[in-house]
Formats: structure tokens, sequence, C-alpha cells
């Protein structure tokens, strides 16, 4: 049998067709992690609350906990927000003794606690 027979009206082999169930699992877990590395995209309404509870923070002194976006894990901070930069779109989260500047655009969510 001469290698154009084996060829079908697709171009590929007769055998490369078959999946194993092990690879078609594969497929699935590379796609739920491709999809969880990416970052959702927030729409206004989101965006307004999520800075508006910061507002609130820094004006009321209140305690927030803010829910970051990581590709692998849940990460969250709670803390109260002492400084806010319009410009670089950044807001220092201070608790105990400790603070972080965090950029709004990495914030998933944001509660009072």
């Amino acid at each position: 049998m001469t290698l154009g027979k084996k060829l079908k009206g697709n171009g590929l082999w007769e055998s490369s067709r078959m999946m194993l169930p092990e690879h078609k699992s594969r497929i699935k877990r590379d796609e739920r992690e491709t999809l969880r590395t990416i970052k959702p995209i927030l729409d206004e309404q989101k965006l307004e609350e999520i800075e508006c509870t910061l507002a609130l923070s820094l004006r009321a002194h209140v305690r927030v906990t803010v829910v970051l976006f990581d590709p692998f894990e849940r990460k969250l901070l709670s803390g109260f927000v002492t400084s806010i930069h319009t410009h670089s779109r950044e807001f220092k989260l201070q608790w105990a003794e400790e603070w972080k500047w965090v950029n709004v655009d990495d914030i998933l969510e944001v509660y009072i606690v």
C-alpha cells in the first residue's frame, strides 16, 4: 500500500484520529488552567464599587478585605486604606505594623469587614 492510499481527504493518517482518554483529560485540564491564568475583565459598575469601597476605608477608617487576582491561588489582604494615588491607581493597605502598595487593577473584589 502506498503513502497516497493511507491519506484521506483531510490529509491525515487514519490512525492519527484516535485520541486516548488521558489525552482528552489533559487537554481539558490545560484549557481550565489557561482560563484561570487570565484575569477577568471587570465592568464599569464593579470598578466603581471597588473604588468607592477603598475611598470609604480611607475616609472612615474601616477595615476592608481585598481579593487579588492570582492565577494559582485566591489571595486575600485585609487592612485599612491609608493612602490612595489616583494617578498610578495604587493604594496603601496597612495592617498591624505592616503595609503594602496594591494596584487597583489587580483587584477582583473588595468588601468591608
